[in-house]
């Protein structure tokens, strides 16, 4: 491999790292509202950002939903915080969001300049939750394999995962229900988005580079 392909392939790893970290960090702030009655309903991994997805409790992926894209590094080559995102977040979600001729999916696309916007301090919630998380969730030298990435909430009882997965030149979404014998899924999910004969293509969606559909497993 040349000194450029692996200096690729690193940054991509690198990427891949960080929106895991990202989505491990906000998957806690996805019960109760941002702001209002505005809710995290996904965080979608794209190239060097990441798309925070808010809309209503129960809204479905298009129209009533807003994909904020936040760059993973600042303007030092830093990689942002994850409450640095979260309280970009919660300032975006205040108010009216801004307009935009972009559209991802459906949703509205608003990409974010994080040198105007001020992000909304912590509340003491999620101060608890953040010392509570370090505390059950430790740092562990080798991360889940696959790794999540990202995932949006499709339907009242659905979702899509994003997972990286090795044998894939992309991400592979699987999307599952969260009804059923989720148990049993959870323990056979790591294999079976490995099987590449499940694998499909899916031109709607720009995050993945297959997909996977678990909905009837």
């Amino acid at each position: 491999m040349s000194e450029l392909g692996q200096r690729v392939n690193e940054a991509q790893e690198e990427a891949l790292e960080q929106q895991a970290y990202l989505v491990r960090f906000l998957l806690g702030h996805t019960l109760v509202p941002l702001a209002g009655r505005t809710f995290l309903r996904g965080v979608l991994p794209t190239r060097d950002a990441v798309r925070v997805v808010t809309g209503a409790a129960d809204a479905q992926v298009g129209p009533a939903s807003v994909a904020y894209e936040i760059p993973l590094l600042d303007d030092d080559d830093e990689p942002v915080t994850a409450p640095l995102v979260l309280g970009w977040t919660r300032t975006l979600a205040v108010g009216t969001p801004p307009g935009s001729d972009a559209s991802v999916m459906g949703m509205a696309l608003v990409r974010v300049d994080t040198d105007t916007l001020e992000p909304a301090p912590p509340p003491l919630a999620d101060q608890a939750l953040r010392v509570l998380h370090t505390l059950a969730w430790p740092f562990v030298e080798a991360p889940p394999n696959p790794a999540l990435c990202g995932f949006l909430f499709t339907g009242p009882d659905s979702m899509r995962l994003y997972l990286a997965v090795e044998e894939s030149d992309g991400l592979i979404a699987a999307d599952v229900r969260l009804t059923g014998a989720l148990t049993a899924l959870l323990a056979a999910l790591p294999s079976l988005v490995c099987e590449k004969e499940r694998w499909a293509p899916d031109t709607a969606d720009p995050h993945c580079s297959h997909t996977v559909d678990l909905t009837a497993w």
